[in-house]
């Protein structure tokens, strides 16, 4: 966790976290406050998505002014094709990371968030892929619908039952399934594409992993995903 800063530090990337590690720096402060946001006595007892991701964008902004100050953490971004990412991170002044330029108003980091399980008929796999609908939260960042521009992204998975080993080996499953079957005609997918090892921790009922993948055609390069999965 980064030290308090001086009112006249604030905001400053200068202020202890180097530029080209602050995408990562930023992931990290998130899942570690994911158990104070679940366990917070003001927050509401919420279950759909969209609640969720808003209650989590704005404790994260009340957080950060301390403890993160470079950053703004925002609920609901625009996306290619008129979409939206659920929240997005910008730095309080300009930066650059990996030769691209970054300010108040573009993202270093855009963040999907996804209950487990998805609610509703026909959407189970919904944090791997939604096929045709392009729901999907992994398809959707393959697919450059989500965080075209950038080389790491993340999701956040609301775990509303059972625990993380589970959905970790079950959303491999589906990968693997979706892989021999190529039902999904928006993209190609392959063991390459599994979720690496998950660490969890059993205290904090917080775990986390990642994942690398191809962009489907039309994009280019790979996007590095961070899973980022909280028991609710």
């Amino acid at each position: 966790m980064a030290e308090h800063q001086s009112n006249s530090s604030l905001g400053r990337i200068t202020a202890g976290i180097a530029q080209d590690t602050l995408v990562d720096r930023t992931i990290d402060f998130l899942y570690s406050r994911l158990p104070d946001w679940r366990g917070d006595p003001e927050r509401e007892a919420v279950h759909a998505e969209e609640q969720l991701n808003s209650q989590l964008c704005k404790f994260m902004n009340s957080v950060a002014r301390s403890d993160f100050p470079m950053v703004n953490f925002n609920h609901e971004e625009h996306q290619a094709l008129r979409r939206k990412v659920d929240i997005s991170v910008t730095p309080v002044q300009q930066i650059q990371i990996r030769m691209n330029s970054f300010n108040k108003y573009t993202p270093f980091l855009v963040l999907e968030g996804k209950r487990l399980p998805t609610p509703g008929t026909g959407r189970e796999r919904e944090y791997v892929t939604g096929r045709e609908s392009r729901s999907g939260g992994i398809q959707r960042f393959r697919l450059g619908l989500h965080g075209h521009h950038l080389s790491t992204v993340a999701m956040i998975g609301y775990v509303q039952s059972e625990s993380t080993v589970e959905w970790h080996e079950r959303v491999n499953r589906w990968i693997d399934d979706e892989s021999t079957s190529s039902s999904d005609t928006t993209c190609s997918w392959s063991q390459s594409d599994f979720l690496g090892l998950l660490t969890r921790s059993v205290d904090s009922r917080v775990s986390r992993c990642s994942s690398k993948h191809h962009r489907a055609s039309g994009s280019t390069g790979q996007i590095a995903i961070q899973h980022l999965w909280v028991e609710m």
